[in-house]
């Protein structure tokens, strides 16, 4: 008796041109052909008239099975389909184990296909050309518990993650969740998200967004969705996950740098208590979180409505031009980059000459008389405080006297001693912007690192910080 076999084939994601010469062979050889009765269709053309052609509807997989092992134990020659790669989600692991749980020696041979993720891969340009993992949100064999458990084990170890099976009618949900956790984990709004729906076929639509934007409602269950990881990115209607080859020349260019503070603010972003905050607020308080690695920050760091977008936008159009520091640690803390880029001037008259003759003539700090010198040459300056209550007070006590009209107020000196009272000071004054680290906490870095959030807030709604570092 003619020993059979069982080929294990697949068939692609539906187009002809994207058939392997190797299953085309199996094909022909076969004297049966098992499968879905939708993939038929594509296949066609390379059976043989005599081919016994057997097809079945969805979710009849263990069906197609036993009949594969019935023809093939008679001494048929049988090609199993499957669409794409018969290995990934397809019907070679069901068939092997039921070579083992039968207990039979007869030959099967296992037919690699391009799988559905790949062609969407190549439809979108190039996202998968590092480390990626492959989910199926579909809970007919995998509780949900599982596949939310592996969601975020992708998201937290940054692969580029391909979807199966991410919506159907009853499961509409299930891609929501996995586009939270995705956020939730740290991965950056602006994220590419590309979406293939019936890849390789005549209905074939390419999608490409981020994550943010991304609707979950314009997927079915013929589409296969593509999130990138923390290098992602989108060019020219083009995503792109790139291996490294250009690591090094970017570690000369001093972006490395960036890369690192993008992480760090991705993961900070994902632990705030109340994320939902407005934006340039939020913006502020990333940096504020970043100096200090402190989320008391949340509670301590207050901001004018807008303050923050104000001030970037008199700075960008030219309006405001200068800054002033009550010392000079909040003068280095504040990026050259940045200042050059926008022609902004940051002054501190701390070791002025003037200054010392002044505070020993009135019998006030250095830093008081700094002030009262800022305010005769640049009064309509953003004033910044990260040491000194005592300056911040006296621009309080000029601004009552109507002397000085400054552009914003950042206050955050540190201590013990008038800090919380300079603080309740400055609150009052309404029509000026400001940023007020509440309490007793502080400093020169934190006070930097307030002014740096405005001068790059163009860059908040891409969550890019450190295009200066």
């Amino acid at each position: 008796m003619k020993k059979g076999k069982i080929i294990i084939a697949g068939i692609g994601p539906g187009n002809t041109s994207d058939i392997t010469p190797a299953v085309i062979s199996a094909l022909r050889e076969a004297n049966v052909v098992i499968g879905y009765n939708y993939y038929f269709q594509f296949i066609q053309s390379w059976i043989s008239p005599d081919t016994l052609c057997i097809n079945t509807g969805m979710k009849k997989e263990k069906a197609r099975a036993e009949q594969a092992f019935e023809y093939a134990l008679k001494g048929d020659c049988v090609c199993v389909i499957s669409s794409g790669d018969a290995g990934i989600y397809g019907m070679a692991p069901l068939i092997h184990e039921m070579k083992k749980e039968k207990g039979c020696d007869l030959e099967l041979v296992t037919l690699p296909g391009i799988s559905a993720f790949q062609k969407a891969a190549a439809l979108l340009g190039a996202p998968i050309g590092h480390d990626f993992c492959i989910l199926s949100l579909s809970e007919l064999m995998t509780p949900w518990a599982l596949i939310e458990k592996r969601i975020k084990a992708a998201a937290q170890a940054d692969f580029v993650t391909a979807v199966y099976n991410p919506k159907s009618k009853g499961r509409y949900w299930q891609l929501y969740r996995m586009k939270e956790l995705f956020l939730a984990e740290g991965r950056s709004p602006l994220t590419p998200v590309g979406y293939v729906r019936q890849a390789g076929r005549e209905e074939e639509e390419v999608h490409l967004t981020t994550l943010s934007d991304f609707d979950p409602e314009t997927v079915d269950m013929f589409t296969v969705v593509l999130f990138g990881n923390s290098q992602s990115y989108a060019w020219n209607d083009t995503f792109v996950t790139p291996r490294g080859y250009y690591r090094k020349d970017t570690e000369k260019t001093g972006k490395i740098g960036q890369q690192i503070m993008i992480k760090s603010f991705q993961t900070i972003a994902s632990q705030l208590q109340n994320p939902d905050r407005p934006l340039d607020h939020k913006w502020a308080l990333l940096h504020a979180i970043h100096t200090t690695a402190d989320f008391e920050m949340e509670q301590l760091l207050y901001s004018d409505p807008q303050a923050v977008a104000q001030l970037y936008e008199a700075i960008a159009s030219g309006q405001l031009k200068t800054i002033i520091t009550d010392v000079t640690m909040v003068t280095s803390g504040i990026r050259k980059g940045a200042l050059e880029r926008l022609g902004v001037e940051v002054k501190c008259y701390l070791h002025d000459p003037r200054t010392a003759n002044l505070a020993a003539d009135k019998g006030i700090t250095r830093t008081q008389a700094g002030i009262r010198l800022a305010y005769e040459e640049y009064p309509e300056a953003l004033y910044v405080f990260g040491n000194a209550p005592t300056a911040l007070m006296e621009l309080c006590h000029l601004i009552r006297k109507q002397q000085i009209a400054p552009s914003g107020i950042i206050a955050a000196p540190v201590g013990f001693v008038h800090v919380e009272e300079s603080k309740h000071m400055v609150k009052p004054f309404t029509h000026i912007p400001k940023l007020i680290v509440e309490g007793r906490k502080g400093g020169s870095n934190l006070a930097a690192t307030l002014v740096n959030a405005i001068l790059c807030y163009n860059d908040a709604n891409q969550l890019k910080p450190g295009r200066d570092v």
